[in-house]
């Protein structure tokens, strides 16, 4: 199913980049792509978004195994009512699974993406975390979507 391979194909960019960046950086090195906007920055994230909750990787194992649960349970009972609802789901669940691979093996997340907003550095990402993001934004609007549909909203 088309919905697996984006799984398969974010988790193998996912785990490329993160690859390059251990095998070429040292920690904490930065590398200016745009100068103050967007840098290559060698990050460790023991925890969630925004490192919060450092250190609770048992937490990390069973939300990641219900959430793959979940997601494969609606790609194969549910996704044949929308395409937009497939990818979201896609994307989900690569990104799911790229940073589950990362705890596993290395107990921690492998972070590069080092992005400021004017003043402001956002927390560092990586494509799991950009495909996570994504795919919920794809949801949330496939949920108000149907929502307004059935005359919910």
């Amino acid at each position: 199913m088309v919905y697996y391979v984006i799984a398969i194909v974010i988790i193998l960019i996912d785990q490329f980049t993160k690859w390059l960046v251990v095998q070429n950086m040292e920690l904490r090195e930065s590398i200016p792509l745009i100068e103050g906007v967007i840098h290559l920055t060698s990050h460790r994230n023991a925890g969630a978004a925004f490192g919060m909750l450092q250190g609770q990787m048992w937490l990390f194992y069973i939300a990641t195994v219900i959430v793959t649960a979940v997601v494969i349970y609606y790609i194969q009972v549910h996704v044949k009512e929308s395409r937009w609802f497939g990818i979201s789901l896609g994307l989900v669940l690569g990104g799911a699974i790229g940073n589950f691979i990362d705890r596993v093996f290395l107990g921690e997340v492998v972070d590069f993406i080092d992005v400021y907003i004017f003043t402001y550095n956002f927390p560092i990402f990586n494509v799991a975390d950009s495909a996570l993001v994504v795919g919920v934004c794809m949801l949330i609007i496939h949920v108000i979507k149907e929502e307004k549909k059935q005359g919910k909203l």
